[in-house]
């Protein structure tokens, strides 16, 4: 059973007939009500009480079609950022995996000075052992990248070469 909140005994005096010019009209108003996912008696109400509140010139006020319209305009603008955010992170991923093979280039040729990939040295200077898949999901390299598995094995062996590392049964640690 429903809950009487006092609406059944006032419907009468809350009524009022409106008797529209032609059945065309009618038909109209119920499919733009159908549309709009209201009832009949809801679409007459916001209809009304928008053509009185910008008659009155209330502040601030937006129409119902109007915030249709802005919501709309949002999710474009929202939908147009995604797919640009999309786009500039797929960006950023192939510049940084460019970056990793022009550091690794260093260790993969025998000449020349090599510079050790920072964001390794800071894992290993945080504490802890890490294992080479562990090492390798911290920078994001992809274990099937052979050359930047490789280069990062070398850069490895080298700082265990200066006795900065060493390799544990579970993984390298720092030493210093």
């Amino acid at each position: 059973m429903k809950p009487n909140k006092g609406k059944t005994q006032t419907i009468k005096d809350r009524a009022i007939y409106v008797y529209l010019p032609s059945l065309e009209m009618v038909e109209d108003w119920k499919m733009r009500a159908k549309k709009a996912g209201v009832s009949i008696s809801r679409f007459v109400v916001e209809r009304v009480e928008d053509s009185i509140r910008r008659e009155d010139g209330e502040k601030g006020y937006v129409s119902r079609a109007e915030l249709i319209s802005r919501i709309k305009e949002a999710e474009d603008e929202l939908k147009r950022l995604r797919d640009e955010n999309r786009l500039l992170r797929r960006l950023v991923d192939n510049l940084d995996n460019e970056l990793r093979h022009y550091r690794a280039q260093s260790f993969l040729s025998s000449e020349g000075i090599r510079k050790f990939d920072r964001e390794l040295i800071e894992l290993l200077r945080r504490g802890g052992s890490y294992t080479q898949e562990e090492i390798l999901e911290y920078l994001n390299i992809d274990p099937a990248d052979a050359e930047l598995v490789r280069a990062i094995s070398i850069q490895l062996e080298a700082l265990e070469d200066y006795d900065l590392v060493e390799y544990k049964g579970r993984g390298w640690r720092w030493k210093g």
